[in-house]
């Protein structure tokens, strides 16, 4: 089991939009192998490679029985249909609040091999998918709440009792193409 360090909001690998994935190789499985590991032992449902230091457009997910991986998404929105829910982070652990996300989503996208793949959700996959998604863009849950919650939720990060600590020592990544992300 190979876990990774999580990185934590403030983390500058956290806004940083990650690359495609152009080449689908043993290092692309063995970081999504760490991805997995590191979602499963946080516990989490989901994780996004920039979460791991990683700038790689890369996701796993555990949601529902549903264990799986997505490379490169994209996304799209049967329905104008909305959910409200509690939403939380593993970059911002220990904190949740009400974020208004899409009810239904298809993602496209590739596993580790490049061969094209879907997955479609509804209420906590479609959640997860768009979750994980936006990390890839640089974008956390925080961003999409409104403007009073989003004042609070900052609040509460400061006070947080992780906010202070330094982030992890990343000496390089194990990963040759994946280097940029320190």
């Amino acid at each position: 089991m190979a876990t990774r360090a999580i990185r934590l909001f403030g983390d500058p690998v956290l806004r940083t939009p990650a690359a495609e994935v152009t080449t689908f190789d043993k290092e692309l499985r063995v970081l999504v192998k760490d991805l997995l590991d590191t979602m499963l032992d946080a516990p989490g449902v989901g994780l996004a490679a920039p979460q791991i230091g990683v700038g790689l457009r890369v996701f796993t997910y555990d949601v529902d029985d549903q264990i799986g991986h997505l490379v490169n998404p994209v996304l799209h929105f049967p329905s104008d249909e909305d959910q409200d829910g509690e939403e939380g982070c593993l970059s911002v652990p220990g904190l949740s609040w009400d974020c208004k996300r899409k009810q239904h989503v298809v993602a496209h996208g590739q596993n580790v091999y490049g061969d094209p793949v879907s997955i479609e959700g509804s209420a906590l996959m479609a959640r997860c998918i768009q979750h994980e998604a936006d990390h890839l863009d640089g974008i956390l849950f925080v961003d999409r709440l409104d403007a009073e919650t989003k004042r609070a939720a900052l609040e509460a990060i400061r006070e947080a009792e992780w906010a202070n600590e330094p982030p992890p020592v990343v000496k390089a990544s194990p990963h040759p193409l994946f280097g940029r992300a320190r």
